[in-house]
């Protein structure tokens, strides 16, 4: 099979370990220069307000130099109280001085000290929040679905995956690019960062535990690479994969993935639909969107529908799905429909309902 690149993809793998990386969606908050701005400025009042005080009881004060206190004097004082330097040639001898530096002064040193470790202390925070939500993260999430790959085909396959009802909170997206991890977080995903071919990146996406797995990455071999890794860490999991190159399928369903989707012939396909019919082309394209006009569904037959002929149904029906045999509506074994068969067919589009024996059937881009 053509898998172009392969012994050179397995030399970079070698050389530029990436160490996976957990990003979960969160609010934005300001950037870090406006962040030290803000503390910057904070200081800065702390500092005046202190300046103000001393000055305003500068009687109260007691210079070595030249026994009196001006301006410049209550600027210094404050900057090395504050600072907690304490040089000792400005001190307070009144008892009002000292009870404003009692009362006042001290806290605002508090303050102050607080200000100029706040940083130190919020990434500590961050940290400790940051390991809390990963660690929840965990213990919660089950039978999930993980994306590989962020571009055209994984964003289309996610949204119509939300189309069908699933939940932001139970897709994970993995991909290389730190930009592309950052665009999946601010979309409300959780993103792991690193090298899907790899299975300690798989196992931080808890691949292990997902129900589904959709792989959409850019090269066929890459794509047989993760097709592998996921199939090893998990037996019973879907695993659907697109390839470029309709060559490369079979390789991918040797590799373990249940459903292939080849991207280009997909593509072609529809556009030669639409040059012969441009209704017909449309009509497509509404089919694999979901949410719109009509939708395809995959469900289970009903007891009113046991022994009927797959016509007699009240839904188009255009496949019967029996044990691992896809059967056309036309196929004579289809009829009569049995009870443990499950039924394609074509029904019109609910946004956001799905019955929990659904399962909507697309083709990704």
């Amino acid at each position: 099979m053509k898998l172009p690149g392969q012994d050179a993809m397995a030399r970079h793998a070698d050389e530029h370990l990436v160490t996976a990386r957990i990003r979960l969606p969160r609010r934005i908050v300001d950037r870090p220069l406006r962040q030290v701005g803000k503390r910057l400025l904070m200081a800065m009042m702390v500092l005046a307000l202190t300046v103000f005080i001393v000055y305003v009881d500068r009687a109260g004060y007691h210079d070595n130099a030249d026994e009196s206190v001006d301006f410049l004097d209550a600027v210094y004082y404050s900057t090395v109280t504050l600072s907690t330097t304490g040089y000792g040639d400005i001190v307070p001898h009144s008892d009002s001085a000292r009870l404003i530096n009692v009362l006042l002064v001290t806290p605002l040193r508090v303050l102050f000290l607080i200000i100029l470790v706040g940083t130190t202390l919020e990434v500590l925070t961050e940290r400790t929040r940051e390991e809390w939500r990963l660690n929840r993260w965990r213990s919660q999430l089950r039978d999930h679905t993980v994306i590989v790959g962020f571009g055209t085909k994984g964003r289309s396959a996610i949204q119509t995956l939300a189309a069908t009802g699933l939940r932001k909170e139970q897709i994970v997206v993995v991909d290389p690019s730190a930009k592309v991890i950052e665009a999946a977080n601010a979309d409300g995903f959780t993103g792991v960062l690193g090298d899907a071919t790899r299975s300690d990146v798989l196992l931080r996406a808890e691949v292990q535990r997902a129900r589904q797995v959709v792989i959409s990455t850019q090269r066929d071999d890459t794509a047989v690479l993760v097709t592998l890794t996921a199939r090893q860490l998990n037996r019973g999991a879907k695993i659907v994969a697109a390839v470029r190159e309709e060559e490369n399928a079979p390789l991918l369903r040797q590799s373990g993935a249940d459903a292939v989707i080849t991207s280009a012939s997909a593509a072609g396909r529809l556009l030669g639909l639409s040059v012969l019919s441009p209704s017909a082309g449309t009509v497509m394209e509404d089919l694999i969107q979901q949410g719109s006009g009509l939708d395809l569904i995959e469900r289970p037959v009903i007891k009113a529908e046991v022994g009927r002929n797959v016509r007699e149904t009240d839904d188009l029906v255009v496949s019967v799905l029996r044990g691992h045999r896809l059967l056309g509506y036309d196929d004579p074994a289809a009829s009569p429909l049995q009870l443990t068969d499950r039924v394609i067919t074509i029904v019109r589009a609910s946004p956001g309902v799905t019955s929990a024996g659904d399962m909507r059937v697309t083709s990704p881009e």
